[in-house]
């Protein structure tokens, strides 16, 4: 099964990488200021990544706990990271480099899954018509840019990017294709899956590559849906059947470099969202952007640094877990791997925590962080309250007894051993 390598890592590292990189405010930049190839140029002339290490951003998602690593190989912008032969808008170009083939060599020397972005997007083709997120769709003469335009050529042109990609750097894991907009939006029509013809592109994708992971943008069905900058509140099902899922979020909003943007995400958060994902049969393809000269801002390097030592001391309860069939308690969530059960507490109750169903089929509680034991107990339902002992648990509820002090970890996690009763 081509996704059993997915299902097991659970946790990716996304980096977006570009020209716009040196722009320093969204991959979006081009669009969103309405800039011209000109105005845009500047960014392609002095985009000089020193400091672009892939042997180091390897080893920093090896660190972190992932298990793949996902590239931008070309943005919307166009501007490619290898040694493309249809275009001279790469960094071999630009720089002398293929990225690609740095980044690809990097992540097998760890033993990470490789993963490659494409956008079916590219505003710098001179055949990829204006639509309603061109940069170039609120000019006065717009609609005459368009003439002598020919989506055929830009998807020969799509097309042949993929078989360069695809039969270049040995087997690739896993392609992310973005993305696909059908509907129409202030009078311009948008892209869907005819505009990529998305079935000859994804046989195309079977035919070079039969063990990639495929998602879902090109608008048909592919091999896991995408839900991104939101986290989905059960698992994935579509006519009665679970769907394989990947939450992809960043850590401040922006997917490129945004210099500016100081709205981060917690630790504490991500990895809340991380469990949560698990939780729910789900990974999480965590993003980064490097700064213009390629290197992991230093904000970023702070938050990947804490969650690794979160998933030093929890990584079993993240990597090869699953859904579990209990209800959790209001304090957080269960992931599951065999016969472990885990319980993520988002917040820390005063000495008991309380899980319906388990009371006898749990072995053994412990602490993951520490492998601390941790007592049980099961109360009488008939229980009454006083003023110092608490009413009874609904019958069939295991108690678990907490100490006062929170761990000093970002998530803390209780490890049930299940006795299959």
């Amino acid at each position: 099964m081509r996704q059993a390598w997915f299902d097991e890592a659970r946790f990716g590292m996304f980096v977006h990488f570009g020209i716009y990189s040196v722009a320093a405010r969204h991959e979006w930049v081009q669009s969103y200021e309405r800039l011209t190839e000109d105005d845009y140029r500047q960014y392609y002339t002095h985009f000089d990544p020193d400091r672009f290490d892939a042997a180091a951003l390897a080893r920093k998602a090896k660190e972190t706990g992932m298990g793949y690593v996902v590239l931008t190989t070309k943005h919307h912008d166009g501007f490619c990271l290898w040694d493309s032969e249809l275009t001279d808008f790469t960094s071999m170009t630009a720089c002398g480099r293929d990225l690609v083939r740095e980044y690809v060599d990097a992540l097998r020397a760890e033993g990470l899954k490789v993963g490659l972005y494409h956008s079916l997007i590219d505003w710098h083709h001179p055949d990829f018509t204006v639509d309603w997120n061109h940069p170039r769709r609120d000019d006065e003469n717009a609609a005459a840019l368009n003439e002598g335009r020919d989506m055929a050529r830009y998807r020969e042109y799509l097309h042949g990017q993929v078989r360069e990609l695809l039969t270049r750097y040995g087997q690739i894991d896993y392609l992310f294709f973005d993305f696909t907009y059908p509907e129409p939006r202030d009078g311009w029509e948008g892209k869907g899956p005819d505009a990529w013809d998305a079935d000859r592109l994804l046989a195309l994708c079977r035919e070079l590559q039969p063990e990639m992971l495929v998602n879902d943008r090109l608008g048909i069905p592919g091999d896991f849906v995408t839900p991104e900058q939101y986290q989905p509140t059960s698992p994935l099902m579509k006519d009665g059947e679970p769907q394989i899922w990947e939450a992809c979020q960043t850590l401040n909003g922006s997917w490129g470099y945004h210099r500016d943007n100081t709205e981060q995400k917690s630790s504490t958060l991500l990895v809340q969202m991380l469990a949560d994902s698990v939780s729910m049969d789900g990974n999480m393809l965590l993003n980064i952007g490097p700064d213009g000269r390629g290197a992991v801002a230093p904000r970023d390097a702070r938050t990947l640094a804490e969650i690794g030592e979160w998933m030093r001391l929890h990584r079993d309860a993240i990597v090869g877990a699953g859904h579990a069939e209990f209800s959790p308690p209001r304090e957080g969530v269960y992931t599951r791997r065999g016969d472990r059960l885990y319980l993520h507490l988002f917040s820390w109750p005063l000495g008991f925590v309380h899980l319906p169903e388990l009371a006898g089929k749990v072995g053994f509680a412990r602490l993951l962080n520490d492998g601390s034991w941790l007592r049980t107990s099961v109360t009488d339902p008939e229980q009454q309250a006083s003023h110092m002992t608490p009413a009874g648990e609904k019958e069939g509820t295991l108690t678990v007894h907490l100490p006062v002090m929170r761990p000093d970890v970002l998530v803390p996690v209780v490890e049930l051993t299940l006795t299959g009763e």
